[in-house]
C-alpha cells in the first residue's frame, strides 16, 4: 500500500480542500481531463473485467481507466448475483489503484430498484429489492417511507460499489402526455419536493461521507413542461414551453432538494421557447447553470450534463439527429467549450479525452478552468471515502442486496402505493371466489381463489392492462410512452365484454394520467398502480391489505381537455375526472 508520504492526499487527517490541492498539483491536463467524463460501462462474466462491448460502442475497462484516464461510469446492465458486481467493482478499482495517481473510481446508476413485469427493466432490477416507481411513492404521501427507501437502496447500492444515484427526477408532471413522469413524484410542487428531499437524506444519509451514494438530481430546471408532451431526447420534443408563463413554479421542488443537501444536479435536453433564457439546450445554457443555478442558487456542487450532447452519439444502436438542440451548428469542439462555459462539470455519455486536451493545447479552453470543475470532482470522491476504501465486501453483497428484509419493506410499499379509483361494491373480493384474470399468473391468482378459463365462469375478473400510448418507429421511442391518452377502441371493447358476463376489476399501470372514462363506465371497479406484483395487488383487492394509495395527479376528462391546458401548469385541465389526490379506501 502507497504510504502517505508518497501521495500526500492519501492523509485522512488533513482536510478535503488541502487533499484536492496537492492532488490537483501532481495532475497532468491528461489526468485532469478524464474526470470531466461519466460515460456507460460494462462488467465482464462472473464478476470479471470487461473487454468492451462492441454493440453499444464501449471500449474495455482498460482503456477508460487506463488509457484515457477515466474515472466516472455509468453502470449498464446487471448480474444475478451482487457478488459478481461487488467482485467487479473491486477489480476496477485495483485496476485505478495501479494508475500514477491512483485515483479511485467512482460507479454510478440509473433507477434499479422498481418492479416490473417488463422483462427487461425487471432484468435490470436483478438482485435489488423491488419498489413501486417514484409515481407510486408518490402515491403513497409518505416521506417517511420514502426515506425509508433510499436508505434502503443506499445500503444495496454501497454493497456493490455504487456511490452515485442518476436519480431523483422532480420534474413536475404539468404536461399529462409528456413520456417521463413515471420517474417523478407527480404534478404538485409541493408534494415533489417533499418527497424529493425525503429520497436524497435516505441515500446520502443523515450526514454526507463514507456510507454515502450522492445523489444527481434531475433535470434542472423542471423538464415537464414539453411541447405536446413529447420528449427532447428526439427533435420532434426539443422545445421546452411556458404558455402560463409558469417557469418558477418548475424550480420549487429544487429549492427543497438544496436544502436537504442534494449533491449532484444534471440539467435536461430540452430547450426553453419564449422565456427570458436563451433558446439552447440546458445544459448549454449559461444563463441557467451559471446565473440561475449557480449564482442565484449558490449550488457549488457536480452539474453533469445529460448524455450525449457533444458527439450525437446513437442510442441503442438507432440513429437519431442531435441532442444539442440549438447549437445544432456548433462542431463537437465549440459544443463542449459552450457546455464548459456554461457552467458544467461533467459530459455525460462521453468519452472523448482527447477533444478536451487539445482545446486546452489550444487555448480555446483555459487549465484554470479545467480546475474549477477538478476541484469539485476530486471533493466528492474525497468526501464518499473512496481514497480511504474504494472497496467493497465482496462475500456480504448477496446477504445485504436483496435481503428478505429488505424485499418485505418493498412489497409493503407496493401495497399502499395501489390507488382504488372506483369501485361500484364489487371490492373486497370475497375469499374464495372464482376469478378469469389477464395478466396475473394462474399459480399467483390461485393463492386468493379458484381460477377459471372464461369470464362465463366466473364470480370476478381481474384485468391488468397498461395505459395507452402511440407506437412510434424505432424501439428507443417505444421506451417513451408518448402520444394520445385514449384507449384503442379494442381495448374498451375487450373490458366492455368482459364486464357483461361478470363484475370486472381493471388494474391499470397508470405510467400516464390516461383517458379512463370509457373504463370506469364499463367496468365495476378500477385501480391504479405504478409498479406492483400481482401478489400485492390480490392482497389489496381482497382487503388483505388496505387501500391507501392517492393519485399523484390529475386524471383528465378527455384528450380535449388535455390538449386545450397550459404544458407548465399544474392541475389545469378542465373539469378532471379524477383530481390529484383521489384514492377510495376500502
Amino acid at each position: 500500500m502507497t504510504e502517505p508520504t508518497e501521495r500526500p492526499w492519501l492523509n485522512a487527517e488533513l482536510p478535503v480542500e488541502e487533499r484536492v490541492e496537492l492532488l490537483l498539483g501532481e495532475m497532468t491536463l491528461e489526468e485532469k481531463a478524464g474526470l470531466f467524463f461519466q460515460t456507460m460501462i460494462v462488467m465482464g462474466e462472473g464478476g470479471e473485467l470487461s473487454e468492451g462491448d462492441s454493440a453499444f460502442g464501449i471500449p474495455s475497462n482498460r482503456e477508460y481507466v487506463v488509457e484515457r484516464h477515466m474515472n466516472h461510469f455509468n453502470l449498464l446492465g446487471v448480474a444475478p448475483k451482487a457478488s459478481d458486481i461487488a467482485a467487479w467493482h473491486n477489480k476496477l478499482q485495483e485496476l485505478a489503484a495501479s494508475t500514477r495517481l491512483g485515483i479511485p473510481v467512482s460507479i454510478s446508476t440509473d433507477p434499479r430498484h422498481s418492479f416490473s413485469d417488463n422483462p427487461g427493466a425487471t432484468m435490470f432490477a436483478g438482485p435489488f429489492s423491488q419498489w413501486p416507481e417514484p409515481l407510486g411513492l408518490a402515491a403513497t404521501r409518505d416521506a417517511e417511507l420514502v426515506e425509508r427507501f433510499g436508505d434502503i437502496a443506499r445500503q444495496e447500492y454501497t454493497a456493490v460499489g455504487i456511490r452515485v444515484a442518476l436519480h431523483p427526477q422532480v420534474d413536475l408532471a404539468t404536461e399529462p402526455r409528456w413520456a417521463r413522469q413515471l420517474q417523478t413524484f407527480g404534478e404538485d410542487a409541493a408534494l415533489a419536493g417533499e418527497l424529493g428531499a425525503a429520497y436524497v437524506r435516505g441515500f446520502q444519509g443523515a450526514s454526507f461521507g463514507p456510507g454515502s451514494v450522492s445523489t444527481m438530481t434531475k433535470h434542472f430546471p423542471g423538464g415537464g413542461p414539453q411541447k405536446d408532451g413529447e420528449d427532447p431526447h428526439f427533435d420532434y420534443g426539443r422545445e421546452q414551453v411556458y404558455p402560463g408563463d409558469n417557469f418558477e413554479h418548475h424550480l420549487l421542488p429544487f429549492e427543497d432538494i438544496f436544502a436537504a443537501g442534494g449533491r449532484q444536479i444534471m440539467p435536461y435536453y430540452g430547450m426553453p421557447v419564449g422565456t427570458q433564457y436563451e433558446e439552447v439546450g440546458f445544459g448549454f445554457n449559461k444563463d441557467v447553470l451559471t446565473g440561475l443555478l449557480r449564482e442565484r442558487f449558490g449550488f457549488d456542487g457536480i452539474v453533469c450534463t445529460d448524455w450525449g450532447l457533444v458527439t450525437d452519439q446513437p442510442i441503442m444502436g438507432a440513429d437519431f439527429a442531435a441532442r444539442a438542440w440549438g447549437v445544432e451548428h456548433l462542431t463537437p469542439a465549440e459544443r463542449m467549450v459552450k457546455i464548459l462555459d456554461a457552467g458544467a462539470d461533467q459530459f455525460g455519455g462521453e468519452s472523448e479525452t482527447a477533444m478536451l486536451i487539445e482545446l486546452v493545447r489550444s487555448g480555446e479552453v483555459s487549465e484554470e478552468r479545467l480546475d474549477v470543475s477538478a476541484r469539485r470532482l476530486l471533493r466528492e470522491k474525497f468526501a464518499l471515502g473512496l481514497f480511504e476504501n474504494p472497496y467493497v465486501d465482496v462475500a456480504a453483497a448477496d446477504a445485504i442486496v436483496g435481503s428478505a428484509e429488505f424485499r418485505a419493506a418493498g412489497e409493503q410499499a407496493q401495497r399502499a402505493s395501489i390507488a382504488v379509483l372506483s369501485n361500484d361494491g364489487v371490492l373486497p373480493l370475497r375469499a374464495g371466489l372464482k376469478l378469469y384474470v389477464e395478466g396475473i399468473d394462474s399459480e399467483v391468482a390461485a393463492r386468493y381463489g379458484e381460477v377459471v378459463a372464461t369470464p362465463q365462469e366466473a364470480d370476478a375478473a381481474i384485468l391488468r392492462l397498461q395505459a395507452p400510448y402511440e407506437q412510434r418507429a424505432t424501439m428507443f421511442e417505444n421506451f417513451f410512452h408518448a402520444g394520445s391518452l385514449d384507449f384503442p377502441e379494442e381495448v374498451v371493447a375487450h373490458v366492455a365484454e368482459v364486464a357483461a358476463s361478470v363484475p370486472t376489476v381493471v388494474d391499470m399501470f397508470l405510467d400516464r394520467p390516461a383517458v379512463l372514462g370509457p373504463l370506469v363506465d364499463r367496468a365495476s371497479a378500477v385501480v391504479a398502480n405504478w409498479g406492483a406484483n400481482a401478489g400485492a395487488l390480490l392482497d389489496v383487492l381482497t382487503g388483505q391489505a388496505s387501500a391507501t394509495g392517492k393519485l399523484p395527479f390529475d386524471v383528465p376528462r378527455s384528450m380535449a381537455a388535455v390538449e386545450a391546458s397550459r404544458a407548465d401548469v399544474p392541475f389545469d385541465t378542465a373539469d378532471p375526472l379524477f383530481r390529484f389526490g383521489h384514492g377510495l379506501s376500502l
